[in-house]
């Protein structure tokens, strides 16, 4: 079973303010003090207004603190999306993971993450593609978690051409009748161009060497970052079209309410949270849990 970490941090204090607005704890100031502390949490302005209406409208001198609480939690849980990651799955055909980010995000050591995730849920025939030729390094950092993971990875020297790895990692994958093959890109987000040209470039290969796979695009996104991860995820979704997030750095993030624009505002679902450096340190999202630990 995979070793599940607590989230060590938070909007800290979010949950404790909103309990002390019941009653004779509120006042105005505290109603700002709030409402600054919900935006720099990330969540958006619209989810920050909407909190702040909902509190007033519930009655604060009448409501206990728990029952504020609820209410604030019922606003960010209607935003939430999730991403099933149980769609992939052993008993089905060819499942190909397309790992989008920019350099940074931890895009690479997520893959050999999600590697380990679905090995541990009975995926047996997994092979990675590295297919980030343009970042220097990228493609041997990609074949050491292949190594220590015993998990076969198909690559070319550095600069090669991304699409000749990816036909080659399709070649063999067929051949093997692997359950899912993951296969990095290049996280070129400046150039939008080549982005597109790249991505269909790869489309293109899989609809010709295997039809019957299932793609899905999954974007990394470094949680700590906020809005400019935002901005990522605008650029990626209106360039290539993203299918759900993985946020990485969750364990050492104030800011974890981006979770909240991000599904609400681009309609992109959350697959996992990256919680920790190690293999196992990546955990399905749960919208329960997730208001529940930035509501704490």
């Amino acid at each position: 079973m995979l070793l599940r970490k607590k989230k060590k941090t938070g909007p800290r204090g979010l949950g404790s303010l909103i309990r002390a607005l019941s009653g004779a704890g509120f006042s105005e100031k505290s109603l700002e003090e709030l409402e600054e502390l919900l935006l720099r949490s990330d969540v958006g302005a619209n989810t920050t207004q909407e909190i702040l209406t909902a509190i007033e409208q519930r009655g604060t001198k009448a409501a206990t603190g728990q029952e504020l609480q609820d209410v604030a939690a019922a606003v960010v849980r209607e935003h939430l999306r999730v991403w099933d990651p149980g769609m992939i799955s052993a008993d089905q055909s060819l499942h190909i993971l397309l790992v989008l980010g920019v350099n940074g995000v931890g895009k690479t050591t997520t893959i050999a993450k999600l590697a380990t995730w679905y090995r541990e849920q009975g995926l047996q025939r997994i092979s990675l593609a590295a297919g980030d030729t343009f970042r220097a390094a990228a493609v041997r950092q990609l074949q050491l978690h292949g190594e220590r993971l015993g998990i076969r990875v198909v690559a070319q020297q550095d600069g090669a051409d991304a699409a000749a790895v990816l036909y080659d990692a399709l070649d063999s994958s067929v051949a093997r009748e692997d359950q899912l093959l993951i296969t990095d890109t290049a996280g070129r987000m400046h150039n939008k161009k080549h982005l597109v040209e790249e991505l269909a470039k790869m489309n293109r290969i899989i609809e010709r060497k295997a039809p019957q796979a299932r793609v899905t695009r999954v974007l990394v996104l470094d949680s700590t970052t906020g809005q400019n991860a935002l901005r990522q995820a605008e650029v990626f979704k209106e360039a290539v079209g993203v299918d759900c997030a993985v946020l990485t750095k969750y364990d050492s993030s104030a800011r974890a309410g981006i979770a909240v624009p991000l599904c609400r505002n681009l309609e992109i679902p959350v697959a996992f949270l990256g919680t920790g450096e190690t293999y196992a340190d990546l955990r399905p999202f749960s919208v329960e849990e997730y208001v529940q630990e930035i509501l704490a």
